[in-house]
C-alpha cells in the first residue's frame, strides 16, 4: 500500500487531533469540522494556539517518522515576537536554549518581513502600542511541547503568532487556513 499525505493549514483555535474529548458540552473545533478523509492521522502536533501546516497521512511507518524526533525533521515557523530582536538574543536562538526540560538542539533564526499573502488572524494579535513588535523565521529540528514559544520567551522575545511554514520538504506555500489538499509522500 502506498503512502497517502494531506497537507492541511490549521487555523488558530482548532485542536490538532478529530475528537475533543476535554469539554463536555462545550466542543471545540477539530480536524474533523475541515478534513473528511478516513484513515488519515496527523503527524505531529500543533498547539490550539498556533497556526499552519499540519502534515496528515495514512500511513503508520510515514507517521512515525514525520513526527519522531529521532528523525530530526526540520519544522519552519514564522514567528511574531514583542520585542526587537538584536544579535545576542538570535546567537543564542542559533547555539541552543537551555530551558526546564534540556537544551535545544541549535535552531535556524532570522529577523524576515511578513509574507504579503499573510492572512488576518481571528481574533486579532493584541498588540502594545509602546512595545515594538518583530518576526522571526525559525527552524527547529526537533519537537518539544511549545517548544518555539519558550526558546523565543527565554531570549526575551515572547512570541506573539506562530505559524509552522513547513515540515521537511513538504511547504504551505498559498493554502488558505481551513484548506487542505493530499501531497506527496515523499514531500513536495
Amino acid at each position: 500500500m502506498s503512502s497517502r499525505v494531506i497537507l492541511f493549514n490549521k487555523p488558530y483555535g482548532v485542536l490538532s487531533q478529530f475528537t475533543d474529548k476535554g469539554t463536555e458540552g462545550s466542543p471545540r473545533p477539530t480536524l474533523s469540522g475541515f478534513i473528511d478523509e478516513p484513515g488519515f492521522y496527523p503527524a505531529g502536533r500543533l498547539d490550539r494556539d498556533s497556526e499552519g501546516l499540519m502534515v496528515l497521512t495514512d500511513h503508520g511507518p510515514l507517521q512515525a517518522r514525520i513526527s519522531n524526533p529521532k528523525y530530526k525533521l526540520e519544522k519552519t515557523y514564522l514567528v511574531q515576537v514583542e520585542g526587537t530582536p538584536d544579535e545576542k538574543a538570535l546567537d543564542a536562538l542559533r547555539r541552543g536554549v537551555t530551558l526546564k526540560d534540556g537544551v535545544t538542539r541549535p535552531a535556524r533564526a532570522d529577523v524576515v518581513d511578513p509574507p504579503d499573502t499573510l492572512w488576518e488572524r481571528d481574533p486579532p494579535v493584541r498588540f502594545r502600542k509602546s512595545v515594538p513588535d518583530a518576526w522571526l523565521r525559525i527552524t527547529i529540528s526537533e519537537g518539544r511541547n511549545r517548544q518555539v514559544r519558550r526558546m523565543t520567551a527565554h531570549v526575551g522575545l515572547p512570541t506573539l503568532r506562530l505559524i509552522r511554514m513547513q515540515v521537511g520538504d513538504w511547504e504551505l506555500n498559498q493554502l488558505h487556513p481551513g484548506a487542505w489538499r493530499f501531497a506527496s509522500a515523499t514531500g513536495a
